[in-house]
Formats: C-alpha cells, structure tokens, sequence
C-alpha cells in the first residue's frame, strides 16, 4: 500500500521529535503511522510503510508496548498480531515524565544534597569554599523545584513559575557579600 507523503511528513517530524527527547526516531515514526491509522496494523504493514528491516519493526513494536504508546488490537478473520497507537498522548507523556525524567531529577536532588551536607561539615572556611557550597546550594534547590514541577504537573495542579526564577540567587548574593 502507498503511504500518503503527507503521513510519512508528519512521521519524520514525530520521529524528530522523539529522537531530541532521547528515544529512537523511528520509535516515533512508527507511533504516527500507527496513530494516523484508522485501522490497526501489523508488522509486515509497517515495514512496509516505514522500509525499515522486519527485525527493526520488531524491536520497535516491544518497545514502544513497554512504554505503553502502542497496544496490540485484536483484528476478526487475523491471526498476525495487530498493532494500534495510544491515543491519549498526555498519557504518554506523562507516563515518561513519572518515569524517566522525574527520577532523573530525584537522582540529581539525592547527588546534590549529598554534596551539601559534605561542604557545609567541613572543609576550608574560604571564599571559594563559600561559594561552591552556595552553588551547590543552588543546584540542589533548582533540583527540588524542578521535582515539585513534575509532580505537580503531572497531578494537574496549576504551576508557579516563580520558584525558578529566583534559584540561584543565593549564589549571587554570597558573591555580592565577598565584593
């Protein structure tokens, strides 16, 4: 069958799309074949569609089921597994934010305070140390504002962007402080 140039258009933009956000392009090609289907495919459909190898549209498939953006449909009179796109994309999305960049950014908190904890017990009580721990500082409470971010974004809540806007300036006022 021959794709329309105008799927395969927006394809490519989706698969660029995924790739900047660190998934594989052709994850998110294939996730908009599938998506401006109105009926569900098969694996010998999206080779080829996509013309990419039978292996590759494989890997795909499992991969794009474990982060839930496909579904396996059952189609009457088939035995060949079907697939069908996630249409809710918030569920999507949000489902790689709880899972991949909120842990990300926890990981980062954990790192961070960690790192405070050090400086603020010990060390030389110079200028310099001063103002690596208030960078520090300041790395840790981006962290944290970050991780609240995410969360209330993902629980629907309305965001405050003034939190971020003001990280950082414990740093700058420490080098006030030494001028």
């Amino acid at each position: 069958m021959t794709v329309d140039p105008a799927v395969l258009k927006v394809a490519d933009a989706v698969g660029a799309l995924i790739e900047a956000w660190g998934f594989k392009r052709n994850m998110g090609r294939m996730w908009a074949v599938l998506y401006l289907e109105d009926h569900p495919l098969n694996a010998t459909d999206l080779v080829d569609r996509l013309g990419i190898s039978t292996g590759a549209v494989s890997m795909l498939l499992t991969e794009l089921q474990e982060w839930g953006a496909i579904k396996k449909a059952w189609v009457v009179g088939e035995r060949k597994e079907h697939y069908e796109a996630e249409t809710n994309i918030w569920k999507m999305v949000s489902r790689v934010f709880r899972e991949r960049e909120l842990q990300w950014v926890k990981t980062a908190t954990d790192a961070f305070e960690g790192a405070s904890t050090e400086l603020a017990s010990g060390g030389p009580g110079d200028a310099r140390h001063a103002m690596i721990a208030a960078r520090v500082a300041g790395l840790a409470q981006l962290s944290q504002v970050g991780a609240h971010l995410l969360e209330a974004m993902l629980q629907g809540e309305a965001i405050d962007s003034l939190p971020i806007k003001t990280v950082g300036e414990l740093a700058k006022a420490v080098r006030k402080d030494e001028s």
